[in-house]
């Protein structure tokens, strides 16, 4: 066996097989239970903030919410990129993955690269609107719902300070503007941030919250969590006596990973001709990890998920992963919704504010806690 073991090494070679021992109905089984609880998670936001008869009241959505962001920072770095060192640092992999950190250098590229992505991409959004006569920031056009609140004469007090330094003397308004200029587009929703909480309200204005940005980030956030989930299914199926226990957990960490998936679609402004996204989205969630599992269990005899190329793979793709959901879950999640939005404004503001961070930290540690068994 120590032979064996030594020239596995020396060749940089993984053993294959993997620890399959039966129980084929509880492995089942947890094709449906997963995807019962993945769907719930990824569906219910979505249902209660647009049905009446299953409508939650406000705080509760307040929780899931920020809990939810809690769900997918940790999800980053102890489901994602922890597994991912400890997959492209085995010794088995041979002396080269033991020099370098790969898992951090891709998870590094990861982000750059999807940062670079968004900006090219938000640059094309505002060519594309520019083209259609209408202007285009982060989350909306500023200057179109800045310029129709003040028509309206708001009794929000921004918008009141605002219409009343356009009545000042002109170097006072040219001074106004010239600020507005300088304020950064990619924050500019710090003005014109709906409030996801009031559930059923529609948002009439469509120029505050434009589809094509939301989409992008949706879509980002959809892509990184997925490619988490197959993984994780194929693992289920074809674990060994852990099945037991990662089976339960799995079931905890899936239903968690959905509701802070779908409480970003469901706070996400969808236009009418778009009523079909956030579903196809839940949707692609809630089956991914099934399909996963029916497909492990496939090929149960022949798949091996310690071979060389499957931990490659497993550790490439969660890096990759964990470098989009760092990205989103600290500029999208927390910067955004904490700096840059209105919900924190006003004289309660500052305590909401601590009890949406004090939710995410609770969001946080016990997806945190689910690592230890998964």
């Amino acid at each position: 066996m120590l032979d064996t073991t030594v020239e596995i090494l020396k060749r940089g070679t993984c053993p294959g097989g993997n620890d399959y021992n039966g129980s084929m109905g509880a492995r089942i089984s947890s094709v449906f239970v997963i995807f019962a609880t993945s769907s719930f998670g990824a569906f219910f936001p979505i249902l209660s903030s647009r049905y009446s008869f299953i409508r939650l009241p406000s705080w509760c959505f307040f929780i899931a919410k920020y809990f939810g962001s809690g769900v997918i920072v940790a999800t980053a770095f102890i489901h994602l990129l922890q597994p991912a060192n400890q997959a492209l640092s085995e010794e088995c992999l041979g002396p080269a993955f033991q020099e370098y950190p790969y898992s951090f250098a891709i998870c590094l590229f990861s982000l750059f690269a999807l940062f670079f992505f968004e900006l090219v991409a938000y640059r094309l959004i505002d060519k594309r609107l520019e083209g259609s006569g209408q202007s285009h920031s982060h989350f909306g056009d500023e200057s179109v719902f800045v310029k129709k609140a003040a028509e309206s004469d708001s009794e929000d007090a921004a918008i009141k300070h605002e219409k009343e330094d356009e009545d000042d003397e002109d170097g006072k308004v040219s001074n106004s503007k010239e600020f507005q200029k300088l304020y950064p587009e990619h924050f500019s929703h710090a003005h014109d941030h709906q409030d996801p909480e009031a559930l059923g309200t529609p948002v009439e204005d469509q120029d505050k919250e434009q589809y094509y940005g939301q989409l992008l980030n949706v879509f980002v956030l959809e892509f990184g969590i997925i490619f988490h989930s197959v993984f994780v299914g194929l693992t289920l199926a074809v674990a060994g006596d852990e099945f037991a226990t990662l089976y339960v957990v799995l079931v905890f960490h899936q239903m968690f990973e959905g509701l802070g998936l779908g409480t970003r679609i469901a706070t996400t402004y969808w236009p009418k001709d778009k009523k079909w996204t956030p579903w196809l989205l839940a949707a692609a969630y809630g089956l991914t990890t099934p399909i996963s599992i029916a497909i492990g269990l496939g090929v149960r005899e022949s798949y091996p998920p310690n071979s060389t190329t499957a931990t490659i793979t497993n550790g490439v793709f969660d890096s990759i992963s964990a470098g989009i959901l760092i990205y989103t879950g600290i500029v999208e999640l927390m910067a955004h919704e904490f700096l840059f939005s209105n919900e924190f404004k006003g004289k309660t503001g500052f305590r909401k504010m601590l009890w949406a961070y004090f939710i995410m930290c609770w969001g946080t540690g016990l997806m945190a806690l689910l690592g230890k068994w998964a």
